[in-house]
């Protein structure tokens, strides 16, 4: 099993940025993808970015990209997400995922562990 502990969300103003991070624990070596998600108030659950396993791929909604930056240490087992230009849109619970695959299309729809999430409010 793997475990997920999010943490850096908050309030901001738009524009603002923050950094959010994922710690993973556990059988670390099966986070081989790892990603985020997000989810408004009201919406599904959406993706968000994905990293594959030692960095060298990543891949962005159309709606983040140019403005989210993902990224991993896996010496600190620990995936990052840099959230610049924040619009008021952007207001969501933010969740970390990881998947045994290898950067399969099945992380979209099915990661393997799920973190609790991290509320982020962008103010107008």
């Amino acid at each position: 099993q793997v475990q997920l502990v999010e943490s850096g969300g908050g309030w901001v103003h738009a524009g603002g940025s923050l950094r959010l991070s994922c710690a993973a624990s556990g059988r670390t070596s099966s986070a081989r993808t790892m990603g985020w998600f997000r989810q408004a108030p009201g919406k599904e659950r959406e993706f968000v970015a994905r990293i594959n396993w030692s960095g060298g791929s990543t891949d962005y909604a159309d709606s983040v990209k140019g403005r989210f930056t993902i990224s991993r240490d896996n010496a600190k087992n620990t995936v990052y997400l840099q959230v610049d230009s924040l619009k008021p849109e952007d207001t969501a619970v933010y969740y970390c995922a990881a998947s045994r695959d290898y950067y399969s299309g099945t992380f979209y729809t099915r990661p393997n562990y799920w973190g609790q999430g991290t509320q982020v409010t962008v103010s107008s």
